[in-house]
């Protein structure tokens, strides 16, 4: 499955958006990934997890033994990447602004750990949620993600193996293009949500 591919299965799930969308990075950008809509078809999150399962077993040099997920956008490809893995899945979730295992989940000192997310955007989360696991002795081995938005350029802490590849424009709130500037914004991620 290549980019091409990736993306043409978030449009036929109606989850490639165009318009003017604050992600949860606080960036702005022309283009949303929404990627709910491709998550609420169990088939079309299995072809897509099933080509990320393979891409990487051949990029990775060592088995992962476990799959951690930042909660929420990463706990359904999380899950469904342990059934193509058979591997177990679990995940972290913010505690006070800080990503932890909760839930009786728990990993040993040098568990080799693949994180799994659905977009990378920055690697700001990623980032966060690899120095959570590192605390606990455990060895993350890489990252991997349905779509990298940032084509390459986001710096994870650890390699990042991801399905489709693309750098979709994205603006500080202050630095618009006038095109976007004139369209009204909205917030379609769940990042900053309160519980």
């Amino acid at each position: 499955m290549n980019t091409d591919d990736v993306l043409n299965e978030f449009r036929a799930a109606g989850a490639l958006l165009e318009g003017h969308f604050i992600l949860s990075s606080g960036l702005r950008s022309p283009v949303f990934l929404q990627k709910a809509k491709v998550f609420a078809d169990a088939e079309r999150t299995a072809r897509l997890c099933k080509a990320l399962a393979a891409k990487v077993k051949a990029e990775l040099g060592e088995a992962p033994e476990i799959i951690v997920s930042p909660a929420v956008g990463g706990i359904v490809p999380g899950y469904e990447m342990g059934r193509q893995m058979g591997l177990p899945a679990i995940y972290v979730e913010r505690e006070d602004g800080e990503f932890r295992l909760r839930r009786g989940f728990e990993l040993t000192p040098g568990q080799k750990v693949l994180v799994v997310e659905d977009i990378v955007t920055t690697g700001l989360s990623s980032r966060e949620c690899i120095d959570s696991l590192k605390e606990t002795g455990a060895s993350v081995l890489a990252e991997a993600c349905l779509i990298d938005r940032s084509g390459g350029k986001a710096d994870v802490g650890v390699p990042l193996i991801a399905l489709a590849s693309i750098e979709f424009p994205a603006y500080a709130p202050d630095d618009l293009p006038p095109e976007l500037a004139t369209i009204p914004a909205i917030k379609p991620g769940s990042r900053g949500l309160k519980s």
